[in-house]
């Protein structure tokens, strides 16, 4: 029986994983300008898929780069992605969907005739199975969010509402970060000292039963962020949105990292110093539960399953 293959959304056709390839030409490498964004599956079913995709198209608006079908076909596409490649899975893991685009390819850059290149914007979707068992000491942990001296882009460059890979600055904060703690989640603070966000998650605080988040002029507009405030409605816990500080964190009940591959997770410590009593508090709790509800699953679960583990 062969080996089963997921199937790609690359340029205009949905193709086999192993035909989609990258020019070395292309201005996502030349030029890092690419858009993205990533949705997940819970139970094999995409999560707010219609949030994910709007997003990206905002995004690329922004970015003068334009898909060239619908949000309406891309979702279309999605479906047909997933109804193949959910077949490549296990009935208890689910799938994360990246979508990313770049303005196409420069024939100068490659040295060939214009007419040679793909004509348009490079546009790809695939899939990969989420890597629960990665996680699982940030659950059973905590992460130990450190703040480097890199500091986020400011919104006068680059609207943080605009997801997207041009990340040199994440990469230098990460080293920076794991030179104090090899597992650190790195979390920036603007030019003026205020909290932003981690790399790959938006970063959120309690202090005195209340959800303390970092202003949106400052931080990817999180699609599970929406959903943490959405969920804080319905449990009638007060959502604020402000300026904090390192002292603020410090000083906090809780903290939390909330983002799409696993919703949300407690951060316990930052610069070394314990958040709270140092592990995951009765908020985290409420979060996660109400989470699940939502979802028909329990989240933790998933994650912390043995059967995950390597």
């Amino acid at each position: 029986m062969p080996a089963f293959e997921p199937v790609v959304y690359f340029r205009d056709a949905i193709v086999p994983a192993s035909q989609a390839r990258l020019a070395y030409y292309d201005l996502g490498i030349i030029l890092g300008a690419t858009i993205t964004d990533l949705v997940r599956t819970y139970g094999h079913k995409p999560f707010r898929l219609n949030d994910h995709v709007k997003r990206f198209y905002e995004s690329c608006k922004y970015s003068r780069i334009q898909p060239l079908m619908s949000q309406e076909e891309t979702i279309a596409v999605t479906g047909n992605l997933l109804e193949h490649n959910l077949e490549g899975i296990g009935q208890s893991d689910d799938l994360a969907v990246v979508y990313f685009i770049t303005p196409g390819e420069n024939a100068l850059y490659g040295g060939i005739p214009p007419e040679a290149v793909h004509q348009g914007p490079t546009f790809c979707i695939h899939t990969f199975p989420l890597q629960f068992a990665s996680w699982q000491s940030l659950f059973r942990e905590g992460a130990h969010v450190v703040i480097p001296s890199i500091r986020h882009v400011p919104p006068e460059c680059v609207d943080p509402k605009v997801k997207n890979r041009s990340r040199l600055h994440w990469w230098l904060a990460d080293r920076e970060a794991q030179l104090v703690d090899p597992t650190a989640t790195t979390v920036l603070l603007d030019l003026h000292g205020n909290i932003t966000e981690a790399s790959g998650a938006n970063f959120l605080i309690c202090k005195d039963g209340r959800v303390l988040s970092p202003t949106s002029r400052n931080i990817l507009g999180g699609i599970s962020l929406k959903n943490i405030r959405e969920l804080c409605e319905q449990l009638q816990i007060p959502f604020i949105e402000r300026n904090l500080q390192v002292h603020d964190v410090i000083n906090a009940d809780e903290a939390f990292l909330a983002t799409t591959p696993y919703a949300v997770a407690p951060a316990t410590k930052v610069n070394g110093l314990l958040i709270g009593e140092g592990k995951p508090g009765p908020m985290f709790a409420r979060l996660t539960e109400a989470w699940s509800q939502q979802v028909g699953m329990d989240i933790l679960e998933q994650i912390m399953s043995p059967e995950k583990v390597h």
